[in-house]
């Protein structure tokens, strides 16, 4: 007799449904890079003869675009920063408590269950009560509610490699609180730092709900996006969305590198 994922038929139904699901999940950005090198108008795919970089070049005259593009990467790193910072003081303190650990973690991992609307009005009111003027570090501060719990989760998997004997064995031979961090865990959980890094920037890069509540005179780049195709979009859009998508695949595989790498040492 044969069960489960020993029957052909269900093998061959989960394959089915897993290939279309990441035709769902990588088809839509895919074709958007393929129509960022075409040099019409219109959004299509161009045949092999017409692949251009003419909308690429175009991007140096799009001011605005690359304004928002700056407003938003200045606003990923400062969110990224913190973000990682926190969460690996989070994390460490994680490993210090006994009994309180179940409670700090959903503690630290709350606000990843707030809705991103709930969150920008919230801290809009806030800012507003106390007067401050919105500006690029408004925003940061409600990307920083949405990334500190990825970036968290991120670096407290990676603490698996930190077996509690190595910080014991370390301690028996005298070794501080500060060396045991530096010496011991911060090494074995470069992976999940680069990958909190990864994820918070990314998520910060991304982030409209929470920008729309907190932002200032400048726009940051999904709401400037967003208002383009409303207007009428311009292919330089796509060869933004087509550079950012590149980023971010690059930045993903050297995560996996670094992760391969350091399991393979």
């Amino acid at each position: 007799m044969t069960i489960g994922f020993e029957n052909r038929t269900v093998r061959v139904v989960i394959g089915f449904l897993t290939a279309a699901a990441l035709v769902v999940v990588y088809l839509p950005p895919l074709y958007l890079v393929g129509v960022s090198f075409n040099p019409a108008l219109q959004p299509a795919l161009p045949s092999l003869g017409d692949l251009s970089v003419k909308w690429y070049v175009e991007l140096a005259n799009e001011r605005g675009l690359l304004a928002a593009l700056r407003e938003s990467l200045l606003i990923a790193t400062a969110t990224t920063v913190i973000s990682v910072s926190v969460a690996l003081a989070a994390a460490l303190a994680y490993l210090e408590l006994g009994k309180l650990r179940n409670a700090w973690f959903l503690l630290v991992l709350m606000p990843m269950f707030v809705p991103g609307l709930i969150q920008g009005l919230a801290l809009s009111v806030i800012l507003n009560r106390w007067q401050v003027v919105p500006f690029w570090g408004t925003v940061a501060m409600g990307h920083l509610l949405w990334a500190l719990p990825f970036a968290f989760t991120v670096i407290l998997t990676s603490m698996v490699s930190v077996r509690r004997s190595y910080l014991l064995a370390a301690a028996d031979l005298g070794a501080s609180w500060w060396q045991r961090v530096t010496q011991i865990i911060l090494p074995l959980i470069i992976p999940g730092i680069v990958g909190g890094v990864i994820f918070s920037f990314l998520l910060s890069l991304n982030e409209f709900a929470r920008s729309s509540y907190l932002v200032g005179r400048q726009n940051t780049l999904p709401l400037v996006l967003f208002g383009k195709m409303n207007s009428g979009a311009s292919p330089t859009i796509y060869a933004l969305s087509g550079l950012i998508l590149m980023a971010s695949v690059l930045a993903v595989a050297l995560f996996m590198y670094l992760s391969a790498r350091r399991k393979r040492a």
